[in-house]
């Protein structure tokens, strides 16, 4: 499996690796509850987040499980705005996990779409995927929107797949193939 070439740029957006520089923008998104309430996780103290940070950083994508993350930002002004992670779920099967976590503030404005697309091709493309798929809280609105923009298709519904907080959550599952990519 090959891996993706950071930085890359997109209309408004680059993607590139994170940094350590990074740990102020990424804190200010990943304290927020309402953002970890779609991971089913209270939003991470201040070290762990320091080691999150830092494993994005030394992110590797070489073995099963491996998750490589692309640090999104503002094209014009640098700004972090969030991230979009694809994991190797399976090499033997070509098989990716898509993923994706953005600062509230800046939701609506279709920029998750930008650069989730954007790291899609490069899956299919320069990685080699023939699989990739989502895994989404039902109740994440937004999310859903922008996997359905997307062209993927919701293939599994898992009732109260998930608990946090007691409450069950229900998870989706969306995916695509190379071949139903619109740039095949």
């Amino acid at each position: 499996m090959h891996s993706i070439t950071l930085p890359f740029s997109t209309e408004r957006l680059r993607l590139r690796r994170f940094t350590p520089d990074d740990l102020h923008a990424y804190a200010a998104y990943h304290r927020l509850p309402e953002v970890y309430r779609y991971l089913y996780a209270p939003p991470p103290e201040q070290a762990q987040m320091e080691n999150r940070l830092a494993k994005a950083v030394a992110s590797r994508f070489s073995e099963d499980g491996d998750t490589f993350y692309c640090a999104v930002t503002l094209q014009d002004s640098g700004e972090l705005i969030g991230e979009v992670l694809l994991k190797l779920a399976s090499s033997a099967a070509l098989q990716g996990e898509i993923g994706y976590i953005f600062n509230p503030v800046y939701a609506g404005k279709g920029y998750a779409a930008e650069a989730v697309h954007s790291v899609l091709e490069r899956g299919f493309t320069e990685v080699g995927f023939h699989r990739i798929f989502a895994r989404l809280d039902a109740a994440n609105r937004g999310s859903i929107g922008v996997v359905e923009r997307l062209g993927m298709r919701k293939e599994a519904h898992l009732r109260q797949n998930d608990r946090f907080d007691g409450q069950w959550g229900d998870v989706l599952i969306y995916a695509l193939l190379k071949l139903e990519w619109p740039q095949n």
